[in-house]
């Protein structure tokens, strides 16, 4: 497997594996973890949205709206961007209208490539690996910060090129983000979440309150959905 690193969405233009080619959107803290522990509580569907101006329309059709700005749910929305809020609440057969600050710019970015999405995350680490493993070339695209490169999803792009290598897949890592992030990896020992403990995103975090959702998103294989993007929507394989 050829496999690529994208450290920001900003980057995704620039990368080297086009065509043919499945694409992993990650935003450990909190998206990509919010849509797998959605999809735990019951959700059928999630349409994710880069922009808050694109929610509206979808409650007119039924959907609820879960949004988020700076780690804080917005005001009018039904649903934030907490994975252990959405595993306290009643969401068979919901569908939810999802707009994040950085996650969903991600996820939308990727689909743009053309080639099969999948939403990944520590939590369903193992499960996304064992999905990957007859992909010839995977890019992983960390949604990081407003731009800039985030501790967590790097450590995570190091971590899934691992496990799928413990599968039985021969991993070629193609660019240098690859390598510094399974460096980062290696030097993790296993351990995100005191690796993870200075992280800029972790600190603002816990400065919200949220420290029950960075302990959750840091701690590998709790759940065994890996979610896909079908037709501009997301659903749990």
């Amino acid at each position: 497997m050829k496999y690529e690193l994208i450290l920001s969405p900003t980057l995704f233009g620039g990368r080297t594996l086009v065509d043919a080619t499945a694409t992993v959107a990650v935003d450990v803290l909190r998206a990509s973890s919010a849509i797998c522990a959605a999809f735990m509580a019951g959700v059928q569907e999630i349409v994710p949205l880069a922009t808050l101006e694109a929610l509206p329309p979808y409650k007119a059709m039924g959907y609820l709206l879960a949004a988020e700005r700076n780690g804080e749910k917005l005001y009018g929305a039904q649903c934030g961007n907490s994975p252990t809020e959405y595993l306290t609440m009643q969401l068979k057969g919901e569908r939810l209208a999802y707009s994040t600050t950085n996650g969903t710019v991600a996820i939308r970015t990727a689909a743009s490539a053309g080639g099969p999405v999948f939403v990944g995350c520590f939590a369903n680490l193992t499960a996304l690996a064992q999905k990957l493993t007859n992909q010839k070339r995977v890019v992983v695209l960390c949604s990081g910060w407003k731009g800039e490169p985030s501790m967590e999803d790097t450590l995570f792009g190091g971590a899934l090129a691992a496990k799928i290598e413990t599968l039985g897949t021969k991993v070629e890592r193609v660019n240098d983000a690859a390598m510094m992030a399974a460096t980062l990896w290696e030097a993790c020992k296993g351990d995100a979440a005191r690796y993870c403990d200075n992280a800029t995103h972790v600190e603002r975090l816990r400065r919200l309150g949220c420290t029950a959702d960075i302990e959750w998103a840091l701690q590998s294989d709790h759940c065994d959905i890996v979610p896909m993007m079908e037709d501009g929507k997301l659903r749990a394989l």
